[in-house]
Formats: C-alpha cells, structure tokens, sequence
C-alpha cells in the first residue's frame, strides 16, 4: 500500500485511515481504490481492531473519482479492459464486518459522499458539504447508492441527492438522515474517535454479530443494484453528455 495515498494509526482498539492525496482533494484513482480496499481487509482480519474511522486528509474528504482517469477509460480501450479496484473498493466495504465511522472532514464528492451508505456512523463537520454529480456528468448512480440511499435516507432525500448534482450541507445531511451527527471542524475527530472508542470497548465478537445481523438483509439488495448501476453507466459513459461533460470537467482540473 502505497503511503503516499493513505495514513493509517491504531489506538485503543480503533485504526483511523486517513485519505492522503490532498492535492486533488483525496480524489480515488485506481490506486487508492486498492489500498481503501486493502486496508479495510487488514482491519477485518486485525484481532486488536475494533473499529475503523475514515477521514480525509486536507480540506477535502474526497472529490471523487478521478475525472482524468475516467476519461481514459473512455479514449483508452486498453486500460478500460483492465477493470477497475473500484469493485474491489465497494466489495471490501460490504464485507466489512466491524463497525465503520466516517468523518467527513471537507467536501464529499461521488463515491467521497454515496461511500457514507456503508458506514454505521457519520460525522461531519459544519465546514463540508456533499454532491453527487452523476446527472451533471451524464451518467448513472454508483457504489449501490441508488438501493443503500433510499434505505437511510427515505425516497425523497435520496432522489434529491442522486438526481439534482445539487450541493447538500451539513445541516441538511443530518436533516436528511444521512449524517448522524454533526461537529465543528475542530471538534470532528475527536468527537468521531469518542464514540468509537465508547464501540472498541465492546466485545469485537459482540459488535460483529450486531453488524452482520443489521447488514444481512442488504447483500442481495447491494449484489442487484450494482448490476443495474453498471449496466447503465456502461450505456451512458462516452455519450454525448457524459464526453461534454468530462471534457468540460477534465479542462478544470480535479474529480467527481
């Protein structure tokens, strides 16, 4: 795992994992995508982790995906055939079998906001704001978001989100359900860690069975809608709004 792309530090039972590529806002490129997934794994199989929290480093959580890698997908046929670790990503965290904190630290951008459907607890902070720009780039929903979105947040919250490409705030996150608390900037990962040490207390065995048995229900409901998102994002990457759109986004600099 390349250290250049993710921090990790253990204490009292909680490993804190930290997105580090700050100067593209913690944008995924297949790199990152492997070492979250890693990383997430390592966790699992860690008997002195209880609990995981994951931020971001800076003042992004993460912008998303990686706009100049998304388009190489389209232009370079080679490189689209060798698949992508954002499966392996969204594997690893619905196999997850501890409690996951996220602390969303700065902006949440794409995956950097559908990645909350997976977490047990979200913190953020009054600073950041969240969007799913998949309307605005022409494509489909992403990460099971379109099932786990509508399970957390009601139909409506989670239409807005996934349809509008509108920025949503911390205070409408929590309104929304979203977000189970929010903190001042200062006071996110403190208040993050102290609940997860209240969690890394517990018998590890005790909160995995609390987990899978909340999760159980979900893994054919995330299993079908990622196959419905895929088969339309195939559909829709390279159209004529998707490529407009890229190509708008990729002349700016930065991710999704």
């Amino acid at each position: 795992m390349a250290e250049s792309t993710l921090q990790i530090a253990d204490d009292n039972r909680v490993r804190t994992v930290t997105l580090h590529r700050p100067e593209v806002l913690n944008a995924f490129n297949e790199a990152l995508y492997k070492a979250t997934a890693d990383a997430l794994r390592d966790a699992a199989a860690d008997p002195e982790v209880a609990v995981v929290v994951l931020t971001g480093a800076g003042r992004a959580f993460s912008a998303g995906n990686d706009l100049n890698e998304m388009q190489r997908r389209i232009t370079d046929p080679e490189f689209n055939q060798q698949g992508s670790h954002f499966t392996t990503m969204i594997d690893a965290l619905t196999e997850f079998p501890k409690p996951l904190i996220c602390a969303v630290n700065g902006v949440g951008v794409g995956i950097g906001a559908t990645i909350l459907g997976y977490a047990d607890l979200v913190f953020m902070s009054t600073a950041a704001r969240l969007k799913t720009p998949f309307t605005s780039l022409g494509v489909a929903p992403e990460a099971a978001s379109s099932y786990l979105l509508p399970r957390l947040m009601g139909r409506q919250n989670a239409a807005w989100l996934l349809m509008s490409s509108e920025w949503v705030d911390a205070e409408e996150a929590h309104r929304m359900g979203l977000v189970w608390k929010v903190c001042a900037p200062d006071e996110l990962l403190a208040e993050a860690r102290r609940h997860a040490e209240i969690l890394a207390a517990r018998p590890i065995a005790s909160l995995m069975a609390v987990k899978q048995t909340i999760t159980a229900p979900t893994g054919e409901g995330i299993a079908a809608a990622t196959a419905r998102e895929i088969e339309h994002f195939a559909a829709l990457m390279g159209a004529a709004a998707n490529a407009s759109a890229l190509a708008e986004f990729t002349g700016k600099g930065g991710g999704a």
